[in-house]
């Protein structure tokens, strides 16, 4: 089984070499320092009857005016020809104390719009035995065929299959979930949603129960674990198009923190037209749910262009524990604080991107020109543009440098800094390859560089 993620074809030897020092340093991160939770942000329990405590600096500094600007991505043509029947599955690893509450209410955002003549959504959760007791306290795994109803404190849809406590973290659980929802609901579109924690390119959606130390052939898998590792991920895909026949799933979201990287966009390609991720930590809240699937269910006809558009549109602002009072109440813990006022806050630090996976190709061929043309330069300028370009939570721990930086804010600044034409060159090449990928995006004011 190969160690590094697969990709979108043949790639440079820079590329892969870089690829091989971060698999490095990350093994030898993780067995020093212990794999960190990814940090999604536990919100609720802050008070917004005050101002929002001062956040811990990131090591960073607000980066000079780049040399090249990055403009503004297309729109994208959301409306699609052929046929405009949709299955929406949602993949819920909610076997964590952390999320399971969490997911439990984005199962509910769901129910608020359920399946239409057009749109089936179907779901698998999976929920943590001591964690939250809501809905009868159940657990294990429950298949479900999600229908309309407006309570966010109970699941009402049908139940079509329990399987006992089966491991979200198995490449072959997400198969067989996926091959049941297209055998049994099938549709000319479909996209797959998975949730839970992630870790960037190394993977996420670990389960605790039933315990396992999954393939520990794997370095990673030694240091912190079993986990849905990206080249696992990459293989469950890829058993579940050559079982089902897809051609590609139309979209594939990711509502876990740190997955927005194109390690993981050269993975998904394969498999998919388009992609949603964020680059940062998500909030405890993740995605509107409501907002974006009642888009969809009103407008079958978009692609994936348009609901991935609409998935970082609604991000936020329109959750159900934002824009309905009682679900914001019992969010915060308290009566005080408006829908505009914790909205400000929690968008403060996010990022959402929907991606056009097709352009990943031209994206990983400028990044391979752009690494040949920062070898023949001055180092020291090249760190000092690593240095300042925008980072994001660490899943290394706080005592090594950000592991995770935005791609084109570095270009921005390795060309101010350089003051190389080949570089300037190169780094405006990537930056059209992000415009031509990036079909929307929304970052918060504290992350300027993303």
């Amino acid at each position: 089984m190969p160690i590094l993620p697969g990709g979108g074809g043949p790639m440079s030897m820079v590329v892969i070499g870089v690829i091989v020092v971060l698999a490095l340093c990350a093994f030898v991160a993780f067995s020093l320092l212990g794999g960190g939770n990814d940090g999604d942000t536990d919100i609720a329990q802050q008070d917004f009857s005050q101002p929002a405590a001062t956040e811990k600096p990131l090591p960073t500094r607000v980066p000079p005016t780049p040399a090249i600007a990055l403009g503004q991505p297309s729109q994208p043509t959301n409306v699609t020809s052929g046929g405009d029947t949709w299955t929406v599955m949602l993949y819920q690893d909610a076997d964590d104390k952390i999320l399971e509450e969490d997911l439990f209410i984005d199962f509910n955002e769901v129910e608020r719009i359920g399946s239409s003549n057009k749109v089936n959504i179907v779901a698998q959760m999976d929920r943590y035995k001591g964690g939250f007791s809501g809905d009868g306290n159940w657990t294990g795994a429950r298949r479900y065929y999600v229908t309309q109803d407006n309570d966010l404190e109970r699941i009402n849809s049908q139940v079509v299959g329990d399987l006992g406590e089966v491991n979200m973290s198995d490449g072959q659980t997400l198969v067989d979930f996926v091959t049941w929802a297209v055998a049994n609901y099938p549709a000319d579109k479909y996209a797959l949603i998975l949730s839970d924690h992630g870790m960037g390119w190394p993977g996420g959606w670990s389960d605790p129960d039933p315990r396992s130390s999954g393939d520990r052939s794997i370095p990673l898998a030694a240091a912190i674990g079993d986990q849905l590792y990206l080249m696992e991920l990459d293989q469950a895909l890829g058993e579940i198009r050559a079982t089902t026949g897809i051609d590609k799933f139309e979209l594939i979201g990711l509502d876990a923190c740190l997955m927005s990287h194109m390690e993981v966009f050269n993975v998904l390609q394969q498999h998919a037209r388009y992609g949603v991720a964020s680059q940062e930590t998500e909030p405890a809240l993740g995605w509107a749910y409501t907002s974006f699937l009642n888009q969809l269910v009103n407008n079958p006809s978009m692609n994936g262009a348009g609901l991935g558009a609409a998935v970082v549109d609604t991000y936020i602002r329109d959750d159900q524990r934002i824009v309905d009072d009682r679900a914001r109440q019992r969010f915060v813990g308290s009566s005080s604080g408006s829908a505009a006022q914790i909205t400000r806050q929690l968008e403060s630090s996010i990022t959402l991107s929907a991606v056009d996976l097709s352009a990943m190709p031209e994206l990983n061929a400028a990044v391979n020109q752009f690494a040949l043309a920062l070898q023949g330069v001055d180092q020291r300028a090249v760190a000092k543009a690593r240095s300042y370009a925008q980072p994001f939570t660490s899943i290394f721990g706080s005592d090594v440098p950000p592991s995770y930086i935005d791609l084109g804010n570095f270009a921005q600044l390795a060309a101010q800094e350089t003051r190389n034409p080949a570089v300037t060159q190169a780094g405006q090449a990537v930056l059209d390859a992000l415009n031509g990928a990036i079909v929307a995006e929304r970052h918060g004011s504290k992350k300027p560089g993303a």
